[in-house]
């Protein structure tokens, strides 16, 4: 559930009137301000693109991946796996760590093989994988693409780094149901500014030279001007959301824990073992590589998908505001 206010409403129609007024419906001043925008706040070059789908793939092709293995956890939604197919790659499935429900570095290691050309590493729930420097570094050690997926990780900082800075670059979605929402639409961003030029023909066709086999994927300016007001308001929706984490901490034990220097946006506060009277359902209950008909065993995401659960921690609920014990009766009685 999304709440807007008036204020940004307001703000919304004043941005969209500028934008009919200005003549341009795409590639206009709308989607530069929201790329400086996000590109400031996590200090890295960013594009937009029209979905984090989109901006995976784009990724993918831009590390090259086609006739090769990309490493990919089950425990992810299928849009991780099928940018590493239509960039040309097989995704190979890999386990997930118990501790943050992230691809684990034993498990990167037992899926590794000869023709690995990437890895994607989804950070599930809102916090960055607790393991991504030991990844990266190992991803770097064998030449190896880390791509990662941070559809979930408006927010998130490890050890004063974004989501998105540890490897080759970064897939963001600004989904409707994500902490920043714009309906659809997605940005990438990579330390490395080549990385971005690449997507940025790529999102366009590969205009103007067509070397780069590109298709549509661009944002288009009403909706970045959406994201300009949802950017101005996610510092408030971060505030909220962590409060209420806070709150949560008090009231279940066993959970996900973060380690020293973690700091979540917390699309979702996730639970074990523990039944919920209220909740918004689980981060991933089908795991990738069932969906495609495998019969691979990979005993710590089989076990996630059955024991977690998600008390609602999505902007607005009204329960944020009740004392602790008021509201772990509301949700566990």
């Amino acid at each position: 559930m999304i709440t807007v206010d008036e204020e940004s409403i307001a703000l919304y129609k004043e941005l969209a009137e500028k934008v009919l007024r200005s003549g341009f419906l795409s590639e206009g001043q709308m989607t530069k301000d929201f790329e400086k925008q996000w590109g400031d706040l996590l200090g890295l070059p960013s594009a937009t693109v029209s979905s984090g789908g989109y901006a995976l793939w784009a990724l993918c092709e831009a590390a090259n991946v086609r006739g090769g293995d990309v490493i990919v956890p089950t425990n992810t939604f299928m849009a991780s796996v099928l940018a590493a197919e239509k960039a040309g790659a097989r995704a190979v499935f890999a386990d997930c760590g118990r501790k943050d429900l992230c691809l684990s570095l034993d498990a990167l290691k037992a899926a590794i093989t000869p023709q690995t050309k990437a890895v994607i590493v989804v950070h599930v729930g809102g916090h960055v994988a607790f393991e991504i420097e030991s990844i990266a570094e190992f991803c770097k050690d064998r030449g190896v693409a880390l791509v990662e997926d941070c559809a979930h990780s408006h927010g998130a900082w490890y050890k004063g780094k974004p989501a998105g800075s540890f490897g080759f670059g970064g897939a963001y979605s600004f989904y409707s149901t994500k902490t920043l929402p714009t309906g659809e639409g997605g940005m990438v961003v990579s330390r490395d500014p080549r990385v971005i030029e690449f997507v940025r023909s790529f999102r366009n066709y590969g205009k103007f030279d067509y070397r780069i086999a590109g298709f549509h994927g661009r944002m288009n300016e009403l909706t970045a001007a959406l994201g300009l007001v949802q950017f101005k308001r996610l510092p408030k929706i971060l505030e909220f959301k962590r409060a209420l984490a806070a709150k949560y901490d008090a009231i279940f034990e066993n959970r996900v824990r973060l380690p020293d220097g973690m700091l979540s946006g917390f699309y979702k506060y996730i639970v074990f073992d523990q039944p919920l009277k209220e909740e918004t359902g689980k981060v991933y209950k089908d795991l990738c590589h069932r969906l495609r008909g495998l019969s691979q065993r990979f005993p710590e995401s089989d076990w996630v998908a059955e024991h977690h659960a998600c008390p609602p921690i999505w902007f607005g609920y009204p329960g944020a505001d009740l004392p602790i014990e008021q509201l772990r009766s509301r949700l566990i009685g």
